[in-house]
């Protein structure tokens, strides 16, 4: 076992105690410090898999702008803790529960159909997550329309200002 391995493992491990935690909690603040520590557990498993890029943004978009919102509506709807449920046993639960073991079922299907043989990674797939092959790939093949992107951003951004402009005055 090598460093990198144990470090999935632990995150991975990481990762799902936060987000049973992000769903059993009853208090809302609580729930979401986890929701935002499961992000960065999955930016820490995106590492591990060689995708430098997809956990920055990761760790940018969602632990970082998506969270703020989250936090936001939390406080400005000053939610308490929910009533717990009167029914012990309903029907959604027993249909929850039944779509968990399928869906169980699957995950150990696929577990046990690819673990029977090696399987080789090529050399151009441990470059596509990299921030390299994103930026390669950006500036050669779609250099159009990222550069039709960047012209969209900068409109948005005048008419933004724009429209703050009008309202203070």
């Amino acid at each position: 076992m090598n460093f990198t391995f144990i470090f999935f493992i632990v995150a991975g491990t990481l990762a799902i105690a936060s987000g049973i935690v992000t769903i059993r909690s009853k208090h809302p603040v609580l729930s979401a410090v986890s929701l935002v520590f499961h992000f960065f557990m999955l930016a820490a498993l995106y590492l591990t898999l060689n995708a430098q890029f997809v956990a920055v943004m990761q760790v940018l978009v969602y632990a970082g702008a998506i969270m703020v919102l989250v936090v936001f509506v939390i406080m400005l709807l000053n939610l308490g803790d929910e009533h717990s449920l009167k029914e012990r046993f309903s029907v959604q639960k027993i249909i929850a529960a039944s779509l968990g073991i399928v869906f169980l079922l699957q995950i150990l299907a696929i577990y046990f159909s690819f673990s029977s043989g090696k399987y080789e990674i090529s050399e151009k797939s441990i470059q596509i997550g990299t921030a390299q092959g994103i930026g390669k790939e950006l500036y050669s093949n779609y250099l159009i329309p990222f550069e039709a992107v960047g012209l969209l951003l900068l409109a948005a951004i005048i008419g933004a200002v724009i429209l703050a402009k009008k309202k203070i005055d």
